[in-house]
């Protein structure tokens, strides 16, 4: 019996972990989904943003930031700007829950990401891509990856 409870419990463990890509499996998926090159921007800029905003983990939820929002997902989508999470006041510019951008299905955050590099802000509106991507020599984040 214990046996089975263990066996149970790891199951359980095992579904609730979040899915990490590697680098080229998300650049893969990135192009199938139309990100080399939208608005722009090549498919290394998007792999570069989603290391530096969730290490590629889609079920990451930011801390709070200073005014009140969370950031969720693979890149890290706004609560403020993007999407709702049920607290506070939003413009939920994604017209969406926050909760579909932490599962491994990431289709929906690849299409609020879309939505949000059309905004004035474009890239920019990613901290972490300005920090660390923005004019930077991005190849290695598609090197190797065949794409």
């Amino acid at each position: 019996m214990k046996v089975l409870a263990l066996t149970i419990f790891c199951l359980l463990i095992a579904v609730n972990e979040a899915k990490v890509y590697e680098r080229c499996e998300l650049a893969r998926l990135l192009k199938r989904h139309g990100m080399d090159r939208y608005y722009g921007y090549s498919l290394a800029n998007w792999v570069c943003m989603a290391y530096y905003e969730s290490r590629f983990n889609s079920r990451v939820v930011g801390p709070r930031n200073s005014n009140g929002s969370h950031d969720y997902g693979i890149f890290q989508i706004n609560s403020r700007w993007w999407c709702s999470n049920g607290q506070g006041k939003t413009s939920n510019g994604c017209k969406s829950s926050c909760s579909k951008f932490i599962n491994d299905d990431i289709t929906d955050d690849i299409a609020c990401a879309k939505r949000i590099v059309r905004d004035p802000n474009r890239m920019d509106a990613w901290v972490a891509w300005r920090k660390y991507c923005k004019g930077k020599d991005l190849s290695k984040w598609t090197h190797g990856c065949n794409v």
